[in-house]
């Protein structure tokens, strides 16, 4: 692994109608803020628009981490439930897309962060169900807020940031029950789940809010150091350059 540097897979998603230059056409789309992380916290970034199911344990074997991106409502019939007015329109081949992707990932221990509604969707694939719509997190239309996020002592989450800290936050979902195995790490206020964890896997963590739009990226740098250290054979990790 030359530099060092792991291998590091971002979900992105198919957007209609993108512009650049003279051309307006369908695009894989990821904001900026997710590579540029990864980067900082020494990782190289690869994205991965939707593709069939059945080809995410390929994509996921030539991955040293995975993470999960932000985005849309997770569709209430994954999680067994009517959706919501509030709910926003399925974005169904993203959902089966990045199932795919999570059950691959921990299925091969690979190091897993999943961000915003990337914790949602760790959350439902684990058989975990949602809440529809919570207030407070999400307040201005296309503008990030800001809200502190306590640590639940003894977890990873904790090891990671020991402190309370304020977070960019956008959402109006959240975990409501939790999944198989997997524990809350993290609280906002009000008592909103904030992150999530897998303690019976290697390395694998929701958090609810939008590292990539702030300035700490300790929570991304202990992924990439996750991944650095990663491989299913105990040699060196297989996907980093």
């Amino acid at each position: 692994m030359s530099g060092g540097r792991p291998l590091i897979g971002v979900s992105t998603y198919l957007e209609s109608g993108a512009r650049w230059g003279v051309w307006e056409l369908e695009a894989a789309l990821l904001p900026a803020g997710y590579p540029r992380l990864v980067q900082r916290a020494g990782g190289l970034a690869a994205m991965l628009p939707p593709d069939s199911p059945e080809h995410a344990a390929a994509a996921v074997a030539r991955l040293d981490g995975l993470v999960i991106a932000g985005g849309p409502d997770v569709e209430p019939v994954r999680y067994g439930a009517e959706p919501d007015p509030r709910t926003g329109p399925p974005a169904r081949e993203r959902d089966a897309w990045e199932l795919a992707l999570i059950d691959a990932a921990l299925a091969a221990d690979v190091p897993l962060l999943g961000i915003c509604r990337g914790m949602q969707l760790l959350n439902v694939a684990l058989g975990g169900t949602l809440t529809q719509h919570v207030d407070g997190h999400a307040e201005v239309v296309g503008v990030f807020g800001h809200h502190p996020v306590k640590p639940v002592p003894g977890t990873l989450y904790a090891d990671v940031v020991q402190e309370e800290t304020s977070v960019p936050t956008y959402h109006h979902q959240a975990v409501d029950r939790l999944g198989k195995a997997l524990v809350p790490s993290a609280h906002a206020a009000d008592g909103t789940v904030e992150a999530i964890e897998l303690p019976s896997a290697g390395w694998v963590l929701g958090v609810q809010w939008h590292p990539e739009m702030g300035a700490d990226v300790r929570v991304m740098q202990a992924l990439v150091e996750a991944a650095r250290t990663f491989s299913p054979s105990g040699g060196p990790p297989s996907g980093g350059v």
